[in-house]
Order: structure tokens, then sequence, then C-alpha cells
């Protein structure tokens, strides 16, 4: 139902996480006996998550420790990694920056040129270690670094933006062509931000094996405010997983993954998320707080060292407890940012789902007090 904002505008009412619960049926299953795996294209995991393609969460080391803890790290092919030899002395000197410089300094340090061949090494050494092998890039350098992904062998291929759309114009540059070039890709490709149904459909048509859902709602993300543009993310994944269902009917039974992709920073998010209608989810500011990320207590996205508009910012979290620890526990806290895997069970559990499909169908309700 829409709302009238004045006499020229009206709006329709969305929704955050925040602004809704699960709640239990008249069943309940022992967590020992519900399964979080989730699979995409011929890939299985034994968790519905991915690591977000940022320097502070993702380097090759924490792709292999997340891929050997059941889940999917997606290694950001425009960071530090693959512009530099040995990036580390460069993530612990932006760890250490003062808020007032830390902007212009990052920009510095991401105006390096990204070299191909450390492309192709990162990636082998994620490889090298037996997990799935997973790299991401923006809309406007996929074309001109796919050919290195491919060659150096993905096998989840990641095109990540703050929006990303089947219809792009441009009067300065040739749009990437998405139904062509995932057509040509041999490797299943997860493409996104999406934020409403229309633009999931038409991505999906383009042949995506996946979608991101998400606009703006991460921690470090300044989008709100720099743009004016957000998407509340239980709608927005409500909407998507919507246009999954209508797709599924169209093209005759293809099935698109929905992966909320911001906003997504406790378990009790993670939960809403997958209750909403995601298949998984890509995690930030969650595995951010890890004890080993490579943030070293710090968060940040590719927004944040734009060159001309930065969107986001170095944003501090705390160190909660090891990677492992943050999925699986035992959590030394009560706060849902550690054994984030264990909380989603319980609540699949105590709603009486066994599996991460029949969780789809649990029943929500808007929060009263919101």
């Amino acid at each position: 139902m829409e709302i009238e904002l004045g006499r020229g505008k009206r709006a329709r009412r969305a929704y955050t996480f925040d602004d809704i619960a699960v709640v239990p049926s008249r069943r309940t299953r022992n967590p020992e006996d519900v399964s979080t795996a989730w699979s995409i294209d011929a890939f299985q995991f034994d968790i519905p998550v991915l690591g977000a393609p940022m320097d502070s969460v993702v380097s090759p080391q924490t792709a292999i420790m997340l891929g050997e803890l059941g889940g999917l790290g997606v290694l950001d092919l425009e960071g530090l990694w693959t512009r530099y030899e040995d990036p580390t002395p460069l993530l612990a000197e932006i760890a250490g920056l003062p808020d007032a410089v830390a902007t212009a300094r990052m920009q510095e340090l991401y105006s390096t040129p990204i070299k191909p061949e450390l492309v192709t090494a990162r990636l082998a050494e994620i490889r090298a270690a037996g997990v799935t092998v997973a790299g991401s890039l923006t809309p406007q350098r996929t074309q001109e670094l796919y050919e290195t992904v491919a060659a150096a062998g993905v096998d989840l291929f990641v095109i990540r933006g703050t929006t990303v759309s089947a219809e792009h114009v441009s009067s300065v540059a040739e749009p990437l062509n998405l139904k062509k070039f995932i057509y040509d890709l041999d490797v299943p490709v997860i493409v996104g931000g999406a934020a409403t149904y229309t633009a999931a459909l038409h991505l999906m048509r383009t042949g995506a094996a996946g979608v991101l859902v998400g606009f703006g709602g991460g921690a470090a993300s300044t989008t709100r405010a720099t743009l004016g543009i957000q998407a509340p993310m239980a709608t927005a994944v409500s909407d998507v997983a919507g246009a999954r269902r209508d797709y599924l009917d169209e093209s005759g039974g293809r099935y698109v993954h929905v992966i909320a992709d911001g906003g997504v920073g406790t378990s009790g998010d993670i939960v809403k998320a997958l209750a909403m209608g995601a298949d998984a989810v890509m995690l930030g500011v969650a595995l951010a707080r890890a004890t080993d990320a490579p943030g070293q207590g710090y968060h940040w996205g590719p927004e944040a060292h734009h060159a001309k508009l930065p969107r986001g910012h170095r944003v501090k979290v705390d160190q909660v407890a090891t990677l492992e620890e943050v999925l699986y526990g035992p959590a030394p806290v009560a706060d849902g940012t550690a054994n984030l895997i264990g909380a989603l069970k319980k609540s699949m559990a105590t709603t009486g789902y066994s599996d991460l499909k029949e969780f789809q169908r649990v029943d929500v309700v808007v929060s009263p007090t919101r």
C-alpha cells in the first residue's frame, strides 16, 4: 500500500531487518537435526555464507580459511592484494590511520595500478589449498581483466558494484553487455547489487547464477548520505525473491540464487535475510570482527576509497573472536556477533524447519515497537 508523502509524490512502505522478526510454529526441532547446507551450480557449501570482496574481510588466506570452514571467500580482484606484492604493511597502516586522513591516504594506496600477474598468483594460491575459488570485479573493470581471471581459473565469478543493471547507458564508454559476457564465460556468474523486483528480473534474464541484493546498507557505506539512495533490506530481499519465483516460471525451471549483501551484521540479520527468501548471505562487517580478519579491527569497502566520490568510510569494529568462533562458536558475547551458524541453527530449530529452503516459508511479523 502506498503512502501519500504530499500532493505530488507517493511512496511504498519498505522494511529493514530491524523492523521484522520470525515467529515459531507448532513444531520445534533439535539444532543438531538442522541443515545449513547450500549449493550454487555444481558447488556445495556447508553454510550459506560468502565473505564479501573487501580487503578488510577477505585476503587469500582468509578465503582459504572460510572455504575450509564450509563457506566461500570472494577475493576483491581490484584490492590491495592485486596491486602490491605484500600488502600486509599497508593493511596495518590503514588500521593505524587517524580518521582525518584515512580517506585521502586510502585513495593514494588504491591508485596504484592492478597487476594482472598478481591476479593470477592470488587465485592460484587459493586454488592450491583445494577450496572453491571466487573473485570479484566491478562492472567497469570486468571487460579489462576478465580474460586474466578466466585464464587463472575461477570457479565462481562475481560482478559486484553499488548497483549493477542489465541496461547500463553510457555516452562515454562501451557498457558491459552482461548477457553476452555471461554466455561467453564458462563459469557461474553472480551479479549485483540489485534492490528491486524489475532490476533483479532483468539480471536473471542475462543468465546470472545468482543475484546480490543490497544498496547502501552496509556498515561502512555512506551511500544514503552522499547519494540519497537506500534499499531497506527486508523489503529488497523479498522483492528479489519474488522476481526469482516469477523467473522460475518464465524460464521453465531455471533457479537463480538470491544472496543478501548489505545490512547483514548479526546472526539475527542472517536469520531474517533467509526468512525473507535469500538463499545465502554475503557478510562484510560480521566477518571483519574476527581477530584473524585482514582489517585488524577496521572495516572498509571499495566505496571508501573511490577516487572522485567516496561513498563509505573506514569504521572501527570490535574484534570478538577468531573466524572459526565467529562462525561456529563458542560465543564470548551475547549480541549476535559470534557463533553465527549456531544461532541460525537454533532459530531454524525453534521455528521447526530442517533446511534452508523450508525456512524461507517461516512466518514473519512486523515489530509492533517500530
